[in-house]
């Protein structure tokens, strides 16, 4: 049996939980504390029970309802409170509030306001656990609701594959909003879909804290000693509805009444009572003190100063010095082509990506691989092939055709210690992990009050030319420049391919990085020493006096091809290749425009909403008085890509466009 200590922490601990959420209740009610709250009223066991199956340096995922999570991994009711109150004292920051708290001390990965959000980013813990070998354990919590997204299916499987050592735990409540279990499962438990993962399921009552610590421990043993992951269900009830809005219409006053004859906190003082663990007088010691603890956690959350006005936009990114970079790890950083004084030999852009991935796995065993068909195949487009024969599956990780698996395994393996690049074999299919990518890659240091660092590095690639058709030659980068938290790299040539890269590996902040399907074939100059090109820097790639061309990846070589047939005609046109679209290096492009009066703007991507759109922007709201003519945007047709290979070659720009557009704004 435990320490009565520990018997008696468990018990504070629920009730830390229920007074807390009470309280919140209350202060909700009377709009001291604004937004939304969804509370852990009659969970109490399940948080309180897992947490304490655990070591203190182990992991959990929350859900929305994470308030008793987070008291139960460890966590002070002052910050709590201050977080709920929206004040600089809280956990983080006031920027996330109730639905993202989190504590990366108390290995506490946050809560989310996503329905299943959190499954997939355990399963990123769990990887960074094995990899390391580490016998640490990430116990991801989530309701019943979340059983039935793809992320639960994926995560679950990828987790089940690859054996790691994580303890699924379901908080069953009955209800994932209002519509009941039994109307949204063709299957009386839901463990019972534990066997389709190849992982053990167990049904635990929620309302028994040293059921659900059992099964727990349990579990952990098992996931500790490589034997893969667990899915637990616990059987429990909310007391209240999914949020204070919720009159819970869909269920019966003497429903609610059966299960709080079930009550966790009684059922567990009597245990302690009869068990001789504690008297009466050590309970109503532990109810007094906790609360004292909720009063004091209230006082110090309204006296405490809300974020001043520049934290709207702190926290968004790690500033990244790379100079300082470059000082530290010995590898040369250059803003150009034109700076590097040493040897070149010419390879393709393929070669080019493959020599940075191996040059970064050689240097820092935290890089890690992982996306479909990036081991013996290779990668689709080939940019992966001979990684894995030389660096072995544990780096270089063939995942099953799970896109949100993938992107969420590289968001909880990032914060955790790793360094993933995981690949999306289309950009067509980033919208399968838009929840990962978006909402949780992105989000997470800002969310979390700038206390996390997500160095994850996703490599996709777009564009047409190949007759793919609508689902597989999309150009959707401008969806990601609307992203604050996410970096979009775009290179053209292969030199910008291996420097960006190497420097997007070595980022503290998540990176889409975008590759053009069009020009892996494509040879360009390029060192055979380290180097690295750093993110947010424009490059100059021709010079000229009487337009500047702004174009990026496949568009900037038909960008330089117009270049040329211009000045056959005396026309000379300066060339910028914004390289990064988030940063964008705006000093470089207004230099151009200062000095050319006049802009082309390029890109394959939809001309509506395009990326050209915002860069235009930008420079009518920072240039307007150096132009001497309206902005011209080149981009595609506002249509779905066509199949057929004259509509596509026609529906983006082609040189030949650039070459008009350029003289009519000259002539102007």
């Amino acid at each position: 049996m435990e320490s009565k200590d520990k018997l008696l922490k468990m018990y504070r601990d629920m009730v830390r939980i229920r007074r807390f959420e009470e309280t919140v209740s209350d202060l909700f009610s009377q709009d001291r504390i604004r937004g939304t709250t969804h509370l852990y009223i009659g969970e109490e066991a399940v948080a309180v029970g897992a947490c304490n199956a655990i070591n203190p340096d182990d992991y959990i995922t929350s859900t929305h309802r994470g308030h008793g999570h987070c008291i139960a991994k460890g966590a002070t009711l002052d910050k709590m409170m201050a977080e709920l109150f929206g004040k600089i004292t809280g956990y983080c920051k006031g920027k996330g509030g109730s639905l993202h708290i989190a504590d990366l001390n108390a290995g506490n990965l946050g809560a989310n306001g996503i329905v299943g959000g959190g499954i997939p980013i355990a399963v990123g813990s769990g990887l960074t656990a094995k990899y390391k070998n580490t016998g640490k354990v990430t116990v991801c919590f989530f309701g019943d609701g979340a059983a039935n997204t793809g992320a639960f299916h994926e995560a679950l499987n990828l987790a089940g594959v690859w054996k790691l050592p994580v303890v699924f735990v379901c908080e069953n409540n009955l209800y994932a909003m209002s519509v009941p279990v039994k109307e949204a499962f063709p299957i009386q438990d839901i463990v019972e879909r534990a066997q389709s993962y190849g992982m053990p399921g167990v049904i635990v009552d929620g309302m028994d804290v040293l059921a659900v610590k059992e099964a727990v421990e349990e579990a952990a043993k098992r996931a500790r000693r490589g034997d893969g992951p667990t899915l637990i269900e616990c059987k429990t009830y909310r007391y209240l509805g999914h949020s204070k809005s919720d009159p819970r219409a869909y269920r019966t006053k003497e429903e609610e009444n059966q299960w709080k004859e079930r009550d966790a906190i009684k059922r567990y003082k009597k245990w302690l009572l009869d068990n001789g663990v504690a008297t009466e007088e050590e309970i109503k010691n532990i109810d007094e003190e906790v609360e004292k603890e909720v009063e004091e956690a209230v006082d110090f959350a309204e006296k405490s100063p809300y974020p001043p006005l520049e934290e709207i936009t702190k926290d968004v990114y790690v500033e990244e010095d790379f100079a300082e970079l470059e000082r530290k790890k010995g590898t040369k950083v250059v803003n150009g082509i034109s700076e590097w004084k040493g040897e070149m030999r010419t390879i393709t852009h393929r070669e080019a990506l493959n020599e940075a991935l191996k040059e970064e796995l050689k240097r820092d065993e935290n890089v890690v691989l992982l996306g479909e068909d990036i081991a013996l195949y290779g990668g689709a487009y080939g940019v992966t092939r001979g990684l894995w024969q030389e660096f072995g599956g544990e780096r270089v990780r063939n995942t099953p055709i799970s896109e949100a698996a993938i992107v969420g395994c590289c968001v909880g393996s990032s914060i955790t210690g790793l360094r993933p690049v995981g690949e999306i074999m289309y950009i067509d299919f980033v919208g399968l992990c838009m929840d990962q990518l978006v909402n949780q890659g992105a989000k997470i240091r800002y969310m979390f009050g700038g206390k996390a660092r997500v160095p994850m590095v996703i490599r996709t690639e777009g564009g047409c030319g190949r007759s793919s058709g609508a689902h597989h030659a999309q150009s959707l980068e401008a969806w990601f420049l609307h992203t604050p938290g996410l970096k979009v790299v775009m290179p053209a040539t292969p030199f910008d391919a291996k420097g960006l890269l190497k420097a997007a590996i070595r980022e503290d902040n998540p990176v889409l990085f975008i590759e053009h399907k069009m020009i892996y074939n494509s040879q360009g100059p390029v060192p055979p020493e380290e180097y690295m090109v750093p993110l947010g820097v424009a490059e100059v790639k021709r010079e000229g006096k009487d337009a500047t061309i702004i174009a990026y990846s496949r568009m900037l070589l038909f960008a330089l091809q117009a270049a040329e047939a211009l000045s056959q005609e005396g026309i000379e046109v300066e060339v910028i290749d914004p390289r990064t679209l988030v940063p964008l290096d705006m000093e470089t492009i207004a230099q151009s425009v200062r000095k050319t009066n006049r802009v082309v703007i390029v890109h394959e991507g939809c001309k509506t909403g395009g990326a050209g759109a915002e860069i235009g922007m930008k420079i009518q709201e920072e240039l307007f008085d150096y132009l001497d003519a309206p902005i011209v945007r080149l981009g595609a047709a506002d249509a779905p890509v066509p199949c057929s290979r004259y509509l596509e070659d026609n529906s983006i720009p082609r040189p030949e466009n650039i070459v008009e557009a350029v003289k009519n704004l000259v002539r102007r």
